[in-house]
């Protein structure tokens, strides 16, 4: 886990799994189906969902894939670094028990970015793991590329699919959406190509979304559960 992947064909982009197993197996068989053949995984693998351990094993199974760190990893490695308001201590507790302290350890200590034929790729942003692009441009747009020379950004973290150049920039922004947590109203799996040629193509998968939910809320105990049960069943924040 967090070697370079090797030059492919299509690379398919997998942001924000959370944990959520029957999302990514539907999103691998799409994958596949599609071409893919190596995989950038942008952060936020276990947090959250209801297979945190199972999920990571996984994604670890996966040929040709480059990790990336996102906030959940480093959240769970250190809670204190946290927000103390459900559903996080909640989930960051559940999560730390599920995956052991050697694999929190493993995956906190994984690269923020890469950097490979003209696009960059990082979790929110490429100064920080939690601030991040939405579909309209924010005040803190021309901050947040700081020191990017690339053409093309690849981020998650929002849970908003979208792409779009960014304001005052030559650069295009790409959100592949999440694939265990959509965020937008549309429960349906969430992920990206990328195509040798560097064309991107958005991606929806339905699963049974709601068994997720319920498998939240059955696996493990406390008021968490419910919040990210909700999201996972309404697709909103």
């Amino acid at each position: 886990m967090g070697e370079q992947a090797g030059v492919s064909g299509v690379l398919a982009l997998l942001y924000d799994v959370h944990g959520n197993l029957p999302a990514l197996e539907a999103v691998l068989a799409d994958a596949a189906g599609r071409g893919a053949d190596a995989y950038l995984l942008g952060g936020d693998y276990a947090l959250f969902g209801p297979f945190p351990a199972d999920t990571v094993t996984r994604l670890r199974g996966l040929p040709d894939a480059t990790w990336l760190r996102g906030n959940g990893e480093r959240w769970t490695a250190d809670p204190s670094d946290a927000p103390d308001a459900e559903p996080v201590p909640g989930a960051i507790a559940a999560c730390r028990s599920e995956l052991g302290k050697e694999r929190v350890a493993e995956l906190a200590a994984l690269p923020e970015q890469e950097v490979r034929d003209g696009t960059r790729f990082c979790h929110a942003s490429p100064i920080s793991d939690v601030r991040s692009f939405l579909p309209e441009p924010g005040e803190d747009e021309q901050e947040l590329l700081e020191g990017v020379t690339e053409r093309r950004l690849v981020f998650g973290h929002t849970h908003l699919p979208f792409r779009r150049a960014a304001a005052g920039r030559e650069i295009e922004l790409v959100n592949p959406g999440s694939v265990g947590m959509p965020l937008d109203g549309d429960p349906r799996a969430a992920y990206a190509l990328l195509g040798a040629e560097g064309a991107i193509e958005h991606r929806r998968v339905a699963y049974d979304h709601r068994a997720s939910a319920a498998a939240v809320r059955e696996r493990f105990d406390g008021d968490w559960t419910e919040i990210v049960g909700r999201r996972i069943e309404r697709a909103r924040f």
